[in-house]
Parts: structure tokens; C-alpha cells; sequence
């Protein structure tokens, strides 16, 4: 038996209601029917009266014990009421199936009669609903005995006066009782009942509050319309078939509901848009017309032919209009005044088909049908308006008929041509060029269509002048203004159809003069003054000037052909005096581009700019009456009032302000030029009061430094900008406060200073200015500062000899200036300095490479050392020197917002001091190194705690998501950094004690469990940089001891125990570590060999390869871990010769020792993890590889119970160290993996491993955990077409699981009491509400019933 059949045979004998339903109830025997069925006929034959009975079954059917098994209950009713039925049609000498039919009848007319509160009703209600699907379902247990003719009840309801309701049918059709196929098949007079049924019911709108009614009324609708298209649209080979009398049938119906909904649309756009609608009937339809319909109850190719159908009966619906009725009101029909109804119609029919092929089956239609000219324009808005793609679609059928029109003379493609040219361009410019547009690009050229014969020029021409009297006068204008091209021998030929146009439209009062140059025709309806359209031609030219930096080849056109309108139209909009800006816009620019080609005559440019300049005068001379008392003080307002518009950060006031403010200054100083220039002129004619200058200029300096003393409040001035700048800038505003604080005696200088800009001079000064690092560094004394220096500080800020360093030397050597670093909030401490110091870049750096190493150690070793603690300083302690570096480097690489994708490029930017700051940092671990290694009196175990507890004490405070997996592997790639700039011999600790030195890795073994094993990548390795650096720290620490060898071998067999991950990560890294690793040991050791320890990492890795080889060499000494690890390498790097390392798999295979064995579980749960990776990240790894080669493995473990302890963590054994080689997640996600590598594996390897011991304990414990991770969303997402829906995996595992219960005994399942007791426990874990199957199953294989009936009973 297979799998899935077991499953399946379990499943449908076992389910969870018949399991309790058994526990409860006594199962009826065979006896107990009998004895029943006896009684019930005894009782029946004392109640004659079958629609009776027929109503007691309804009343039963709805009040059964829902515990009762439907089986039981359906196989009695069925067999009495056959029963019943065949003795009294016995008795009355009448066939069964009469007396069943008229029964059923009776019983249907009970319930269909009943009275509802509304008598237009074309539904059932919910209780009419209920008591039908009873009295349907003892008719199918009927049908089933062979006692009622679906036949013969159709004809007796088709025959009666009043045929049932719609919805009636359906449900005999649901009930497959009377299917529509049949009624359609067999009812000749099916057409007109069926459509008034499908109108009515679209018609009806269900009460709000019967949500039931709703969707059993789009079930109908959806039922009779699948039937429909599938017995009307299928095409079948044989002429005599039955869908060849069917089909047109069908389609009548369908026909007239399109026609019904055809003449609602049509209604619809007669209306005015305030009246009525049509009604929710025709929506409802169109809501039916839906490609959901296929693969139910018809074919892709049939709903493909029925919305052909629909399409063509649409356009060629009642075609009354003409060609000159669609000419004249073509304007009416645009998408926005089609109407939702028709649009929604369309977009139903077009959903199916490409853009392509609707408007060659619109061009078919056009060539061969006459059609409603309105709907089929209104069909080409539609795809304009929905398809992007339309676009060039139609270009290309607008040249094929263009073609073939010039090449047959065909008017009909003429017309239509034009038609579908101007119903596009109605659309508006983002769905299809102007008419204009489109009429140049056709007929404009020298290349046109019409361009290479005489015959081809007068056939256009005879067709633009057919139309003029029934064209609007928009395009009348466009042939005008944008004539085709004709020859010159041929003008005379134009001039004729030119003045038509121009007689018709002045017939029309519409002169062609005042047409914009940009004038779209979709836009003509609008009724659009000339100065206002003149206005917009002007916005337009200057746009397009702004854009491509020249004169747009329409108003040069303009200039030459249509000289009236530029001249007295285009020019006086274009230059309207108006208040001139300094720096020439687009505007100005645009009109000197005009003047330079000649196209502005020059009296008129001259009285432009004479009426520009009176009117700046106007303006100016108003704003001095305004100021004319005093424009100082009016100027300070201003002032004040723009510092508060930077602080508030309104960019658009503030450009205002400021030119209110340059304007007062224009008063103030007048005759300054308009424009500036290079070069500036002094009027020594009129020469500004000296006092007056020297107030203003002060005014504007002191505004400028509140201004940046505010906005430092609000937003601290960042290091992006010149430093240098920076600097000056700062330094003129805390001189300012300074000064501002002394005349205001009741404020203090914290009032007037913010700390951000404060704590930026501390850093800034000394570090531009090395001659002040003296007294940065000073004790506090006095002897440096000096005294009263407020009178003078801002002389030298103003004064034009003084430089910025000077100015900024007088304030570090202000008392006021230096007592306010007391305050705790304006200490700059190391902290600080090292946030801002490592956010510098080298490369914009002011000071060199050698000035800045300089810098940085003056402030580590002579500023922040010895200062102390509460002023931000270290305290002379060189450990938190370190520790402030390590915490300072590792909060800025985590600075910002995580990115999984980018988590290296912080770490590796270029350009910044990192480098520079590790340094300092080898400099501080050095001393401390140095210290410890002179003091005597106490072992050398600082340097590595305080290195490790810096990283833990960071990664438990610097941000509330450090305990997450991506903010937890940026902490590391950082760590890692910093680590692997130290010596590695400080990572590991010596201890001194009886007389000997020995080798402490405790904290290094906790480092590496706790932080590096959970974010390794790839999983269960750490990287090759970090391996090597351990593994020399750890060699040169042991040679540091009395024993190096045995010192070596001492701790790495510790760590090999407590650190497994350690020992994978070295013999897979092993290639590359081994010649660094041998170099370094026999140069310390002068040529000793490497420590056994090492020599068997060396001695499997020789193993893997001779495997690899073909020859099966002894198994080295090394831990099978170890071998496992060297072998797992090697898979890795056998790309390209997967069948050679098989090869050598199978020689372990013929070997079958317990050693082999343990080695090829060890590698197996390695590949698990990489399997497990590719799952999680499948677009970095080769899923398909990994999943084949642990099959491979599989194969060859499955006879053996090992292999399932790797999916048992919790156990302790011989494999519990390659538990502690992957992260909790992976552990977790184990389960997972195993579900999932069981669904790839083939039926007779999932057949010996349900013989596996132990198998079945397994199989089930992690079905649950993938259950319960499924439920917790924790299962890996499926991204890539390889991977597998997790849906998918976890139900295809519960089949599984199911065939592992129903072919496993209960004996077998709990053969211990161990594993009794787990089990129990595994079943306490199943959610009979989740999954109520696998549920049961369990509960029945651990307490089975019993087989005795005596036991049964009680």
C-alpha cells in the first residue's frame, strides 16, 4: 500500500466525529436495522398520508442529534421513504417514481406558497431556503434508490401553468437532482421563461440584513450563466450532437439579456445626470460577464467566443447614426461621458484578449458590419483610458488604414481613420496626441500618404471638404493653421479647400485668428476668452523654453504665418509690465531670447522695460513712505522677525522676508544697482552716513549671531559642512551671548549660550588651534586666562584686521567662557569627543595625517585621562580609556538604521578616522598589556575581561532591539572588527597557581556560545579572519606557559568539549589556517611539531582527502566531529565533481562500523543546517544541491536510529556537542527540516524509515513543533520558485504522519514506558481544534478500544 492511499484510507474510515461519536454511543449492528425497519413499516402502515411523512422527515432532518453519524441517519431515512413509497404505489397500482414525483411536488408547491411580507419577491427566504434543502436532499437519497425520475419531475414542473422560480431550478441542480444541462437540453420553450427569470432576479435588490439571500443570488446568476456560455460557446466535431440544437438556444438568451442591458445603457445616456438610473439589474449582469466562469462550467475557448459575441452584438447595436451624425457630435462621446454602465461592459469583455487582437476584431467588424458609431468610439476611449499599450496599437491600425485608403481611394477607411484619430485625441494628451498633432505628423510632410500623386492630394482634399459641413469648427482651424503639405505647382488646390473652411467658420462666428498656438481641438468646447488664451500660450512657450533652453518651433512658426495673432495677441501677454526680479527667471530670459532673433520690435521691447522700471519706482517710493520715520528700527523688526522664521524652519516665508529686508536695505542705501555684478561701484556723490553704516552693519552682524545661537537650540550644527567655517561661525555667536549676557546682568550666560554650539568651540579650538591645548589641558588654574576680555571680544569679532584664530584665542582665555564648562551640560566629555572625532573624514580633514595622530593622542592621553570622572574624563584609569574607545567604535558602526542587505558598508567606509581611533586603542590595550605584565602581585586576567565585559556591557544597553538576530550581527561585525585589530594573545588568560602557568579560555568559550554562534554566516562557521585569530592567540598563549604542547592540547580539548563551534570552524577553514598556524608554531618553538591536538585536525584532513581519492585509509585519532567537519569542506569545494565525493561516501557505506556511522551523522546534521539556510536565504544558496546531498546522507543513515537524535536536541548522547554548533533558531527550525526533507525522499527510503526504531516517536514530535511553528509564523517565507509553500509542506507531513500511525501498532508505539509517557505528552500538545485527525489517531493507537462487545457496551 502507498503512502498516500494508507493516508487516505485512514482519513476517510477514522475522522475525529465518527472516533467520539464511537466513545458515545453504541454502534448500531445489523440486527437493530432490521428490528427498525420492521417497526417503523408496522407504525407506517397505521399513517397513510406521505406528504406527511415527507414533512416529519423535514422536521427530523432539522432537529437531528448533531452527535448522531449522518451515515446512519441518511441510509435509514432514504431506505424507509423508498420503502414507503414502493408499498403504497403497490397498493394504488401505479409506478414508484409517479407517486415519488407527485409527492415531491405537493411537498415543493408547501413550500415555495408559503406568504412572505413582500409579494414582488423573487427569492426564497432564508426558512423557505432550509425546508427546500431537506425536502432536495430526501429526493437525492430518492433518486439514489431508484424511486424518483428527474425526467419526469422536470416535465411535470415545465408542463404546470406556473413555472418554479429561478432559484428552485438551481437548487435542483446543486442537489444534481435536475441539472441545468438537462433542462437546457431537453426544454423547447426554455427562451423566454429563462430570460424574464434572469431579468427579475438581476432586477430584485435582497434586503440589506439577508447576507444569505445576496450570495445565493449571485450563485444563481453565476450557475445559469457558466451553463449558458458552456452549452452555447463549446464547439463539437460532430454535426449531430446534441450542442448543435442546444447552442443556439443559449445564445438567444444571452442575447437578449445583452440587448436588455444595451437598452439601459442607451436609457442611461439619454437621462439627465440627476435623474433615475437605470437600476441595479444591469450591473448585477455585468458583474456575471467575469473570466471566473472558466474552468468551472466552460472552457478558456468558449468564454473567449461568447465575449467575441458579446463584443460584435455590442457594436452593432442598432446602428442608426451615420457617418455625418458621428462627424458632428463625436465630441459628445468621450470616455468621462460614456456612462459606468457601458464602460464596465467593456472592460468585462476586453479582459480576456490582448490590445492587439480587440482592435483587429474592431477593424473585422468596422470592414463587414454596420455598426453604432457611438458605442464603438466609446469602445476605443475605453482602451485608451485603461490600457497603457493602446496607444501604440491604435497608431499602427490608424497607418493601416490610412494606407490602404491611399492605395484603393477607400473612403470607408478613410473616415474611419479619422474617426478613431479624433476619439483618441478627445482623450487628452496622456492617452494620445492632439488631433493637430496627429494631422501633421500624417499629412504634413513631403513623405506623407497623400504626398505622391496629384490623384492622391485631390482624394484628400475632396475628403477634408466633404466633411466641412458637418465638421466642428475645432478642426476646421487645424486644417487651416496646419494645412497639409501640397506642392507648389498644386496650391491652387489648397487655397479652394482653405477658403471653404474659412467660409464655413465664419458662417459658424468662430475666426480662425484667435485660435492659441497651443490649442488643443479636445479643448474646443471649452469656451476660452483670447487674452485668456493668449495667456496660457505664453505659460506654455515659457515652459517649454525653461525645459529645452530654446525657442519652441510653434511661436517661430507663429511669428512668420501667423503674424496677426503673435503681434497682437502673443506679445502683449508676453510683456505685461511687472515688477522685474534681480536675477533674470525663465520669463526674462525667454523674452531676450525673442529680441535677440528679431521676433520683439524694438519700440515695443523699449516701452516693456520703461513701464518695468516705473513701476519698481512706484513700489519703492511706497515702501519709503512707509519707512520714512525711521528704517533702522524697521529694519530690526524684519531682522527679528526672520530669526524666528529660520528657528520655525518655513523655508517660503523666509525667501519672502529676505526680500523685504533687501528692500528696506534699498531704502537705506539708495542708488545700489538693481543688478549685481563683479564689480562694485561707490556713489561718492551721495555717500551713506558713517554713523549710519556702522548702526546698520552692526544691526545685521548682531541678528545673524542670534539667528545662529537659536536655530543651535532647535537643531545642533552638524560636522557635514567647513569645519572652518563651522568654526568662525560658532565662535561669532558665543562671543555675541558673551557679550549679550554681560549687558543684561539679571540673565545668566546659559541664557544666551546653547550647550550644542558651546561643546562644539571645545571641540573645534583645540583642535584647530594647537597653541590653546596647553590650557585645554591645564588644571583649571588662572593662569592662562584672562580677565575682562568682554569689552574686546567683540571689537575682534567685528574688526576687519582681527582673524578668526584670534578672535577665538581671546575666548578659550575667557574666564566666562571657561567657567561655564562646570556646568554638567556643558562638558564636552570623552564620549562626546569620540562621537564627534569619528565622524570626521580624512580626506575633507583640515588637519594633515601626522597633525591629526598628534591631535588625538594629546586628548586621549594628556585631556581625557587624566581628567576626572565627573567632568567626562577617565580618571587616570587606562581600562576606561579602552573601554570609552571600544564602546565609542562600536556605537558609531551601529549608528543609524539597520539594513540586513548593507550590513558590512559602515564598517568598511572609506575616508573616516576608525582607522586612526584603533590605534589609539592599541596604544591604551598595549599599556594596560604592559601594567598587568609588570605587576607581580596578581595574574594577567584584566586585559581580556575588561575587553570582553566592554562588548557585553554594550550589547545589553545600546539599543532595546540588541537581543534581535540583525541587531545582534552588526554588534559582531563590529566586535569583530575591533577584535581582530588587538593582539589576538589578549583574548585568552593566564592563570598562575601551583607552581605552574595555565591557559584560562573560560570567557572566550562564553564569548563565542553566547554572541558569535548565534549570527555566524554562514551558519555553524565562524569566519575564516576570526577562526585564525583565535587560534594564534590561543598558540601564543600557550607558549607563554612552562608546556606549551601539553598546555595547547589541554585547552583545546576543552574547547572542543564547550566550544564545539570553535573545532567545526577550524577543520573547515583548515586549508587555508594550517600554513600560517605551523609557521608560527615552529618559529616560537624552533621547529617542534604541531601539538597533537592540531596534528589530528592535520590527520583528518589528509583522511578526507585520500577518501576523495578512492582509497579508505584508517581512521585518524581525531574526534569524529572533526572528520565530519574536513569532509563537509570538502563537499563545499567539489562543485564541480559531486559524483567522485558519492564515490566516496559509498566506501564508507561498505565499511558499516559503528564509527563510520557516527562520523556520517556528525556531517549529516552539518548539511541540515546548511539546508536549513538555503530555506531561509535561498538566493544565496543552491537549495536543490544541499536538499540532494542530504538525501544522499539519508539514504545512507536510515536503517540506523542515530540519525534522528539530531532532530531530538533535548536528549543528551553522543551527539549532543553538534547541537551547540548552530544558533537556538536553527535548533528550533530543525523540525522543519525534517518535514521537508521527508516529502522529497522516495516511497521505499520512507518505507525503511518506518522500520527505523524510534521513527515513529520522531516523526510525530516534530510534525507538532512544524504545526506549532507554522501557527507562530516562524516558518522560513517562499521567495523563489524552488521553494516549497509551507502550507503545502506541513499538510503533505500530516498524510505522512497519519500513514505512520494507521501502520504502526499500538504495542509497538508504546513498547516502553519512557516512550509511553512521551507520547502521551505529545498528544496533550495536539490541538483537537487545529488538528482534530491526527488527533484522534493518536488517541486511539495509545488507548485502543476494546474488541469484546461486553467491553463495548460499557
Amino acid at each position: 500500500m502507498s503512502l498516500s492511499a494508507s493516508c487516505a484510507s485512514v482519513s476517510q474510515k477514522r475522522t475525529l466525529s465518527s472516533l467520539l461519536a464511537g466513545r458515545v454511543l453504541k454502534r448500531p449492528k445489523q440486527a437493530d436495522v432490521q428490528q427498525l425497519q420492521e417497526a417503523a413499516i408496522q407504525l407506517l402502515e397505521q399513517q397513510q398520508n406521505l406528504c406527511s411523512l415527507f414533512r416529519e422527515v423535514g422536521v427530523s432532518e432539522g432537529k437531528k442529534n448533531q452527535n448522531q453519524p449522518d451515515g446512519v441517519v441518511s441510509g435509514l431515512t432514504g431506505s424507509l421513504l423508498a420503502a414507503e413509497l414502493r408499498r403504497q404505489a403497490e397498493r394504488l397500482g401505479v409506478s414508484a417514481t409517479v407517486l415519488s414525483v407527485k409527492m415531491v411536488l405537493e411537498r415543493l408547491q408547501e413550500i415555495t406558497e408559503e406568504r412572505t411580507e413582500d409579494e414582488r419577491r423573487e427569492m426564497l427566504t432564508d426558512s423557505q431556503r432550509v425546508q427546500l434543502g431537506v425536502l432536495l436532499q430526501s429526493g437525492r437519497e430518492l433518486l439514489s434508490q431508484g424511486v424518483l425520475s428527474p425526467t419526469l419531475l422536470w416535465q411535470e414542473l415545465s408542463t404546470d401553468q406556473r413555472r418554479p422560480r429561478l432559484e428552485v431550478v438551481f437548487h435542483l441542480h446543486r442537489y444534481t437532482i435536475v441539472t441545468l444541462q438537462y433542462i437546457v437540453q431537453s426544454d423547447e420553450g426554455l427562451r423566454c421563461w429563462l430570460a424574464s427569470q434572469l431579468k427579475a432576479l438581476c432586477g430584485w435588490t435582497p434586503p440589506q440584513e439577508e447576507d444569505e439571500t445576496k450570495r445565493v443570488q449571485h450563485q444563481v446568476l453565476a450557475a445559469v450563466v457558466g451553463v449558458l456560455v458552456g452549452s452555447g460557446f463549446e464547439r463539437s466535431d460532430d454535426p449531430a450532437a446534441a450542442d448543435r440544437r442546444v447552442s443556439p438556444t443559449c445564445c438567444s438568451v444571452l442575447d437578449d439579456m445583452l440587448f436588455w442591458l444595451l437598452d439601459a445603457v442607451d436609457t442611461s445616456l439619454k437621462l439627465p445626470s440627476a435623474g433615475p438610473g437605470p437600476g441595479p439589474g444591469p450591473e448585477l449582469w455585468i458583474q456575471m460577464l467575469d473570466v471566473s466562469l472558466c474552468g468551472a462550467s466552460a472552457s478558456a475557448e468558449a468564454l473567449q467566443r461568447f465575449f467575441t459575441h458579446c463584443l460584435t452584438q455590442t457594436l452593432t447595436y442598432r446602428p442608426r447614426l451615420t457617418v455625418s451624425d458621428a462627424v458632428a457630435q463625436q465630441n459628445q462621446w468621450t470616455f468621462a461621458r460614456a456612462g459606468r454602465l457601458l464602460t464596465s461592459l467593456y472592460r468585462r469583455l476586453a479582459v480576456m484578449f490582448s490590445v492587439e487582437q480587440l482592435l483587429n476584431h474592431l477593424q473585422q467588424v468596422l470592414e463587414t458590419h454596420e455598426v453604432n458609431w457611438r458605442l464603438v468610439l466609446c469602445f476605443v476611449s475605453t482602451l485608451l483610458v485603461y490600457s497603457q499599450s493602446a496607444q501604440s496599437s491604435l497608431r499602427e491600425l490608424l497607418s493601416r488604414l490610412l494606407s490602404s485608403a491611399f492605395e484603393g481611394y477607400d473612403l470607408e477607411n478613410m473616415i474611419t481613420a479619422f474617426l478613431l484619430a479624433r476619439q483618441a485625441s478627445l482623450e487628452g494628451a496622456g492617452v494620445f496626441p492632439s488631433y493637430s498633432d496627429w494631422f501633421k505628423m500624417s499629412f504634413g510632410g513631403g513623405s506623407s500618404y497623400h504626398a505622391n500623386s496629384k490623384k492622391s492630394l485631390v482624394f484628400l482634399l475632396k475628403f477634408l471638404s466633404d466633411l466641412v459641413p458637418f465638421e466642428p469648427p475645432q478642426y476646421l482651424k487645424v486644417h487651416i493653421l496646419h494645412p497639409p503639405y501640397v506642392p507648389v505647382k498644386h496650391r491652387s488646390l489648397l487655397m479652394e479647400y482653405v477658403s471653404l473652411a474659412k467660409t464655413r467658420l465664419a458662417d459658424l462666428q468662430e475666426p480662425v485668428e484667435d485660435m492659441g498656438l497651443y490649442q488643443d481641438a479636445s479643448a474646443a468646447g471649452l469656451c476660452v476668452q483670447p487674452q485668456c488664451q493668449a495667456a496660457q500660450d505664453v505659460d506654455r512657450a515659457v515652459s517649454l523654453f525653461q525645459s529645452t533652453g530654446r525657442i519652441s518651433a510653434t511661436v517661430m512658426e507663429a511669428s512668420i504665418f501667423r503674424r496677426p495673432y503673435f503681434l497682437t495677441r502673443f506679445l502683449p501677454a508676453l510683456l505685461t509690465p511687472r515688477l522685474l526680479p534681480v536675477k533674470a527667471d525663465a520669463r526674462m530670459s525667454f523674452i531676450e531670447a525673442l529680441k535677440r532673433a528679431d521676433k520683439i520690435p524694438a519700440a515695443q521691447h523699449a516701452s516693456y522695460v520703461e513701464s518695468c522700471h516705473k513701476q519698481r519706482q512706484h513700489n519703492r517710493g511706497a515702501a519709503c513712505s512707509v519707512a520714512s520715520d525711521d528704517p533702522v528700527e524697521l529694519l530690526k523688526a524684519q531682522l527679528l522677525e526672520l530669526t524666528e522664521l529660520v528657528v520655525g524652519g518655513d523655508d517660503g516665508e523666509t525667501s519672502a522676508q529676505l526680500s523685504r529686508i533687501s528692500h528696506t536695505l534699498s531704502v537705506v542705501f539708495p542708488g545700489r544697482p538693481d543688478q549685481p555684478s563683479g564689480l562694485i561701484r561707490v556713489d561718492v556723490d551721495a555717500p551713506p552716513s558713517p554713523e549710519l553704516h556702522v548702526n546698520v552693519v552692526d544691526v545685521i552682524l548682531r541678528s545673524f549671531c542670534q539667528c545662529v545661537l537659536d536655530t543651535s537650540r532647535a537643531n545642533p550644527p552638524s560636522n557635514s559642512g567647513s569645519r572652518l567655517l563651522l568654526s568662525r561661525l560658532c565662535v561669532a555667536a558665543v562671543c555675541y551671548g558673551i557679550c549679550r549676557s554681560e549687558s543684561l546682568p539679571q540673565h545668566r550666560l546659559q541664557d544666551f549660550i546653547p550647550s550644542s554650539i558651546y561643546k562644539k568651540l571645545l571641540y573645534l579650538i583645540p583642535r584647530l588651534l594647537p597653541g590653546v591645548r596647553r590650557a585645554a589641558a591645564g588644571a583649571g588654574g588662572r593662569e592662562h586666562l584672562e580677565e575682562n576680555l568682554e569689552e574686546n571680544l567683540w571689537s575682534s569679532v567685528t574688526d576687519s584686521s582681527s582673524t578668526w584664530r584670534t578672535t577665538a584665542g581671546h575666548l578659550w582665555r575667557n574666564v566666562a567662557f571657561q567657567q561655564l564648562q562646570q556646568e554638567p551640560e556643558y562638558q564636552l566629555s570623552f564620549s562626546d569627543w569620540l562621537n564627534e572625532e569619528l565622524r570626521v573624514q580624512r580626506s575633507e580633514d583640515v588637519l594633515s595625517d601626522a597633525a591629526r595622530q598628534e591631535y588625538q593622542h594629546w586628548a586621549c592621553w594628556e585631556l581625557y585621562l587624566p581628567r576626572a570622572e565627573e567632568d567626562g574624563g577617565c580618571g587616570g584609569d587606562v581600562e576606561k580609556l579602552c573601554s570609552h574607545l571600544v564602546h565609542g567604535v562600536m556605537q558609531l558602526q551601529l549608528s543609524g538604521e539597520p539594513d540586513p542587505e548593507n550590513l558590512n558598508q559602515r564598517a568598511s567606509e572609506p575616508g573616516g578616522c576608525l582607522p586612526d581611533l584603533l590605534t589609539r586603542l592599541q596604544e591604551a590595550v598595549n599599556e594596560m598589556e604592559a601594567t598587568s605584565l609588570s605587576d607581580r602581585r596578581g595574574s594577567r586576567a584584566d586585559v581580556c575581561d575588561v575587553l570582553f565585559e566592554v562588548f557585553q556591557r554594550f550589547s545589553s544597553s545600546a539599543s532595546p532591539s540588541i537581543s534581535s538576530e540583525l541587531s545582534l550581527q552588526r554588534a559582531l561585525l563590529t566586535w569583530n572588527r575591533v577584535l581582530l585589530a588587538l593582539p589576538a594573545v589578549l583574548l585568552f588568560k593566564l592563570k598562575a597557581g601551583g607552581g605552574r602557568t595555565t591557559l584560562d579560555c573560560s570567557r572566550l568559550v562564553q564569548h563565542v556560545n553566547q554572541y558569535q554562534r548565534p549570527v555566524c554566516s554562514p551558519v555553524g562557521l565562524l569566519s575564516c579572519s576570526v577562526t585564525s585569530h583565535l587560534l594564534r592567540g590561543l598558540l601564543c598563549a600557550s607558549l607563554r606557559c612552562e608546556r606549551p604542547d601539553e598546555e595547547f592540547n589541554r585547552a583545546w580539548s576543552q574547547i572542543s568539549l564547550s566550544c564545539p563551534l570553535l573545532l567545526v570552524s577550524t577543520a573547515f577553514w583548515w586549508q587555508r589556517l594550517s600554513p600560517v598556524v605551523a609557521s608560527l608554531w615552529r618559529r616560537r618553538t624552533d621547529g617542534d611539531s604541531l601539538p597533537q591536538q592540531l596534528q589530528h585536525i592535520a590527520d583528518a584532513q589528509n583522511w578526507t582527502c585520500s577518501l576523495q581519492d578512492g582509497q579508505l585509509l584508517p581512521t585518524p585519532p581525531a574526534a569524529d566531529l572533526s572528520c565530519a567537519s574536513s569532509l563537509h569542506a570538502a563537499w563545499r569545494r567539489c562543485d564541480g565533481n559531486l559524483r567522485r565525493f558519492s564515490a566516496a561516501l559509498g566506501l564508507l557505506r561498505a565499511e558499516r562500523d559503528s564509527r563510520y556511522r557516527q562520523l556520517l551523522v556528525f556531517l549529516f546534521s552539518l548539511c541540515v543546517n546548511d539546508y536549513l539556510s538555503a530555506l531561509l536565504h535561498p538566493q544565496q544558496k543552491n537549495l536543490g544541491r544541499v536538499g540532494g546531498f542530504c538525501s544522499e546522507l539519508l539514504a545512507l543513515l536510515v536503517d540506523s536510529p542515530d540519525w534522528l537524535l539530531i532532530f531530538r536536541p533535548t536528549e543528551r548522547g553522543i551527539y549532543q556537542s553538534v547541537s551547540m554548533v548552530a544558533s537556538d533558531r536553527f535548533i528550533r527550525l530543525r523540525p522543519w527540516a525534517f518535514c521537508s526533507l521527508l516529502l522529497q525522499q522516495s516511497p521505499e527510503l520512507l518505507q525503511e524509515a518506518l522500520r527505523c526504531p524510534g521513527f515513529f516517536h520522531t516523526a510525530v514530535s516534530c510534525y507538532i513543533s512544524t504545526l506549532q511553528l507554522f501557527l507562530d509564523g516562524d516558518t522560513p517565507a517562499t521567495s523563489t520558485e524552488e521553494q516549497v509553500e509551507p502550507s503545502h509542506i506541513l499538510k503533505q507531513t500530516r498524510t505522512l504522519i497519519l500513514t505512520v500511525i494507521s501502520q504502526s501498532s499500538p504495542a509497538a508505539l508504546s513498547s516502553s514506558s519512557s516512550q509511553l509517557r512521551q507520547l502521551q505528552a505529545l498528544c496533550a500538545d495536539v490541538d483537537p481544534d487545529v488538528d482534530p485527525d491526527v488527533a484522534a489517531a493518536l488517541l486511539l493507537h495509545l488507548d485502543p478500544p476494546s474488541l469484546s462487545p461486553e467491553m463495548d457496551f460499557l
